[in-house]
């Protein structure tokens, strides 16, 4: 069994073969947000550009999430900086048609974020575009060569820092998604993809590999509980002054709050 944790498994998922119904796709945005929650995205997000953002004490800041699904850590990111009376500007990147809408769709109520088309590995944005570029659990449906553009091109964007989160290829993380996901899972797409994200995810070494080879300075990876990785690296963009004004250079929204 511990054989299969040795390396990155390349099989492909469902969610990247494309072969799932309609109905089980909506039916697999709901559920993930629930397992993103009880597996700690937006307890992971607090521990980390959170907490940056409050140590930098700017009162306004953007925040560009590559592979941002629904949008769900957007509305979190939103959420927290209207308690803590920070302005935010918030872009949703999705090359999935129906996410980029789904963003749009489901963060009405936020004015401050918007949905954009676009491919990872060619960022639509000018360099420094971003005070932050996040991304969660994303990098684990790339090749090692994709992840390293991805990286190259968030750090190109970011003009502070960027925070990846992903899965910790662990046993045990294993044989508690194949166990416990089975009660509470109701969706093939996400029983059966969600165990394979496991397998084609990352040990803390192989993804710091992957930070030198996009050439990340002073570049760190970290566990954070329960089974999530966090590699958090500052930025090779251009810094811009603090601003809300994302560039004139920012592509049409797919969808954006009234």
């Amino acid at each position: 069994m511990f054989t299969k944790f040795q390396q990155r498994s390349n099989r492909l998922e469902h969610i990247d073969i494309g072969d799932y119904t309609a109905e089980e796709y909506e039916g697999c945005i709901g559920e993930l947000q629930l397992v993103n929650n009880w597996m700690g995205d937006a307890w992971t997000l607090k521990r980390t550009l959170f907490r940056h953002i409050q140590e930098e004490g700017a009162p306004e800041f953007s925040v560009l999430d590559v592979g941002a699904g629904s949008g769900e850590l957007l509305r979190i990111t939103a959420r927290w900086a209207q308690q803590k009376r920070k302005r935010l500007r918030g872009v949703g990147l999705e090359l999935n048609e129906r996410s980029a809408l789904a963003i749009a769709e489901e963060s009405e109520r936020f004015s401050e974020i918007s949905a954009v088309r676009g491919d990872a590995l060619s960022l639509p944005f000018p360099d420094g575009s971003f005070d932050y570029v996040i991304s969660s659990l994303f990098t684990h449906h790339l090749t090692d060569r994709q992840i390293v553009e991805a990286l190259r091109e968030m750090s190109r964007v970011a003009a502070r820092r960027i925070f990846v989160i992903d899965l910790h290829r662990h046993p045990v993380a294993y044989l508690l998604y194949t166990t416990i996901g089975k009660l509470i899972l109701h969706t093939r797409l996400l029983r059966e993809d969600g165990a394979l994200s496991i397998l084609r995810s990352f040990k803390p070494d192989e993804l710091g590999r992957l930070a030198a080879l996009a050439k990340l300075e002073k570049a760190s990876v970290q566990r954070h509980f329960p089974f999530r990785l966090v590699l958090s690296a500052p930025s090779a963009g251009v810094r811009r002054p603090p601003s809300l004004d994302i560039s004139s250079g920012t592509p049409p929204a797919v969808g954006r709050a009234a």
